[in-house]
């Protein structure tokens, strides 16, 4: 990557690497880390799949099971975090951001149509995940099975900061949006 030092230049360049993670699976922000506050008040972290990105809209989409704590989590409080880092490019992406669900809606919809048979299977095992068992349950073989439990989260980002790490001196940059038109930004000290 080109050290970006304009502002608009390093907005657009995470954007452009956000929407990489999202086409190329291969790519380290195809799997981001997503923290929610847990009930005990404790963070929640796990890895997700990044299955869309607007960038006109800031809004991502990720796929997840109803029935697991992260959509209890997110229910109780609707505030999360991404976190992306891309160690061939040195960069780091921290999102802040606000979540919505869909699980029997037209964005549900749209996104079990879009979904793969092998991914539709995840969300029919049984019983729900974080259930505690005795030994690991069969692989679901139905996919159609997990319709039922199948939510979509939206994320839209209010916040985001930007680092590069370099020898030649770590850069670091936020934009925040609290309104219509483009976002505050600025630099900020690495």
């Amino acid at each position: 990557m080109n050290e970006a030092r304009d502002l608009d230049a390093t907005l657009a360049e995470a954007f452009r690497l956000i929407a990489r993670g999202v086409a190329d699976r291969r790519h380290p922000f195809h799997t981001p880390t997503l923290a929610t506050l847990a009930a005990d008040g404790a963070p929640s972290a796990r890895t997700v799949v990044l299955r869309g990105f607007d960038a006109a809209t800031r809004q991502l989409r990720i796929h997840t099971d109803r029935r697991a704590a992260k959509v209890a989590e997110l229910n109780a409080q609707p505030r999360a975090s991404l976190h992306m880092y891309d160690h061939g490019a040195a960069v780091q992406l921290r999102l802040s951001c606000l979540a919505t669900l869909h699980a029997d809606d037209a964005v549900a919809q749209s996104g079990w149509a879009a979904s793969r048979d092998f991914s539709r299977m995840c969300y029919a095992i049984q019983p729900a995940p974080g259930t505690p068992c005795a030994e690991p349950p069969p692989a679901p073989a139905d996919a159609e099975a997990g319709r039922p439990n199948f939510c979509v989260v939206l994320l839209r980002i209010d916040r985001l900061e930007w680092l590069h790490l370099a020898a030649a001196g770590h850069r670091r940059a936020h934009f925040a949006w609290s309104g219509p038109g483009g976002p505050e930004a600025g630099w900020l000290v690495p």
